[in-house]
């Protein structure tokens, strides 16, 4: 690739920064899929640590990390004193699509944003964010994706992990690390020029749909592709079954893809009061309500953009966001089912309605249902073997059954995938994650780490959305 396209802006949105010396490197997952994908697929193990546990700059990349500076509404409150405070922009690749994607890190030292953490990252924490991100993309929602870990020797102190804990550095692969925030940064600083800069970075890089040779213009027409990129991403979330936890206005990037998602959960069951965070005491991100937090982090952006164009045609711009997530969820509900909407918005509305009103009231396990009745009438017989099948058998049911029975199975012959054949689904609750690194924490036995993966590869290849 030339010239990393973000130096240009390096200046204004980032400090360089040198990366943490660790007592050792030991690989502990690599994802060859995607470095095959952006040409890393070939690096020995040896010089995949040197590039990506001690961060020797790739040939031809950044010659140094870079510390991204931005500001953020943190449960609704703004704080200007954020950044990179354990990670940095490593690397800019292209995908052979051309998309432009980062490779940044976390747990990879200290930077001026730091403040009082030490800018480490547990090899809990890593282990976690690999299993969210590997089962995000199984289930086709837009995700970063967990590029390395490695375990680096050192005994870390937490609070809310036993300690010491051991330390880990991890490396994730994302399409753009600019956040929501780094544009409240520069509305703070009041910096036009800079914010200027920003938008022309984005709409090129990102979203050329948006190229205008009008500033304003060029401004709203980003706003409005961020919207439907975000209400995209939401709507993925609500079918899955994800709660992301944290959706501080730092947390969300400008091509609607998830990321930095810390204290995640995946739903055992429907629950719209479900809240991932012990900390979110008041419920502000719960599951149900995780629509309204991003159409509210888009007004804070909208408002962040009014150094460049006048607030009636950035709400303007902000419109489509609703529509966006509700196409999304719907979609993304059928398409999790592997059915085809019906095309009529009431009678897809009302199937909605239906399914997962049914699924809150019944209890019904949330990856169970959506396995048992993947493709629709082609699964009656798998899902009458279910082990929730007395609850498809009540008459509560009813609707749903004939919402499921009314579509048209979307290629059905992936039935026959060996993911289907198993007795249930992949899944990935918080008491399976426990289990999952029990055995690492005391025998260092990464056996039910690795069957997980396996199967949430095979759940992908399945799904294949």
């Amino acid at each position: 690739m030339q010239r990393p396209p973000f130096l240009s802006l390096a200046a204004k949105f980032a400090d360089p920064v040198p990366p943490a010396t660790f007592p050792q490197a030991v690989l502990r997952w690599r994802n060859q899929r995607w470095a095959g994908a952006v040409g890393l697929g070939g690096l020995t193990e040896a010089a995949w640590l040197d590039h990506f546990a001690r961060f020797t700059p790739l040939p031809g990349n950044l010659p140094q990390p870079l510390a991204m500076r931005y500001h953020g509404h943190q449960f609704g409150t703004y704080n200007p004193d954020l950044g990179d405070g354990r990670g940095f922009l490593f690397a800019q690749l292209r995908d052979p699509a051309g998309r432009l994607l980062d490779l940044g890190t976390k747990g990879s030292g200290q930077t001026p944003w730091s403040r009082a953490g030490d800018g480490r990252l547990t090899l809990k924490g890593g282990v976690r964010e690999i299993l969210a991100a590997t089962y995000l993309e199984a289930l086709g929602v837009n995700t970063s994706k967990a590029f390395s870990l490695a375990e680096t020797g050192e005994a870390l102190q937490r609070n809310d992990e036993p300690s010491p804990a051991r330390g880990s550095v991890l490396v994730r692969l994302s399409h753009s690390h600019v956040r929501f925030g780094t544009f409240q940064r520069c509305a703070y600083l009041e910096d036009r020029a800079a914010m200027a800069d920003l938008v022309n970075y984005c709409v090129a890089e990102f979203h050329p749909s948006a190229e205008d040779p009008d500033m304003a213009r060029k401004t709203c027409a980003l706003l409005e592709q961020v919207a439907i990129a975000t209400g995209k991403m939401i709507g993925q979330w609500m079918a899955a079954g994800f709660v992301h936890g944290v959706m501080n206005t730092d947390n969300f990037n400008i091509t609607g893809e998830t990321f930095d998602f810390g204290p995640w959960r995946f739903l055992a069951q429907s629950d719209p009061n479900f809240t991932a965070a012990y900390f979110d005491q008041n419920g502000l991100y719960r599951f149900g309500r995780q629509p309204v937090q991003g159409a509210w982090a888009l007004q804070q952006l909208a408002s962040a953009l009014l150094l460049l164009a006048d607030a009636e045609n950035l709400a303007a711009a902000l419109v489509p966001y609703e529509a966006a997530y509700r196409d999304s969820f719907a979609a993304h509900t059928h398409a999790l089912l592997g059915l085809a909407p019906l095309g009529d918005a009431a009678q897809d509305i009302g199937f909605l309605q239906a399914f997962y009103g049914w699924m809150t009231d019944s209890g019904a396990g949330w990856p169970q249902t959506f396995f048992d009745w993947f493709a629709g009438a082609a699964s009656e017989r798998r899902a009458a073997a279910s082990p929730q099948a007395a609850l498809y058998a009540h008459p509560s049911f009813e609707p749903v059954r004939a919402g499921l029975m009314a579509r048209t199975p979307l290629r059905p012959e992936r039935l026959t995938s060996p993911y289907f054949q198993r007795a249930a689904p992949v899944s990935l609750v918080i008491e399976e994650v426990e289990s999952l690194w029990a055995p690492i924490a005391e025998r260092d036995d990464w056996s039910a780490f690795d069957a997980k993966t396996a199967h949430l590869e095979e759940a992908r290849l399945a799904w294949a959305l």
